[in-house]
């Protein structure tokens, strides 16, 4: 499962590229309108300015906007940002690898082989599905 913060992080994102690019919403306008807890927001927002995802801005249209476009913030980079892997075994993670501690043969094991595949499957989802993808919701059906 995703953490809290990781989700709170994803609808933020998601206020901000409704609003467009080149116009801010105020932390209390988002904190409102995604039901976050605005102490929470302003750290999950501060490690998003740093990732150079958004920018705050001072003064009277102030607030936070995208950085980016929509179109190229993908769920995969956000979700790796706040909850790091996207692996359900250690074995599996591209950025955190490590050898399963009960594990005899990696190549042999059938428990990882079986999601392995989950989580390529999971991966090509995540880092293929963008902000604005997202908000075309016709899109995703399945």
């Amino acid at each position: 499962m995703i953490s809290q913060k990781a989700k709170y992080a994803l609808r933020a994102l998601v206020s901000l590229a409704r609003t467009g690019r080149g116009h801010t919403m105020m932390i209390g306008e988002i904190s409102k309108e995604q039901a976050i807890p605005k102490k929470f927001l302003e750290q999950i927002l501060l490690e998003l300015k740093r990732a150079g995802f958004v920018a705050s801005r001072r003064g009277r249209a102030g607030g936070y906007e995208l950085l980016k476009d929509p179109e190229h913030i993908m769920y995969g980079e956000v979700l790796r940002l706040i909850d790091g892997p996207i692996a359900p075994l250690p074995c599996l993670s591209k950025i955190a690898y490590r050898k399963c501690e009960d594990c005899r043969e990696e190549a042999a094991c059938e428990i990882r082989h079986v999601f392995e595949r989950v989580t390529l499957a999971t991966r090509e989802v995540l880092d293929q599905t963008s902000l604005a993808a997202s908000l075309r919701l016709e899109d995703l059906a399945i």
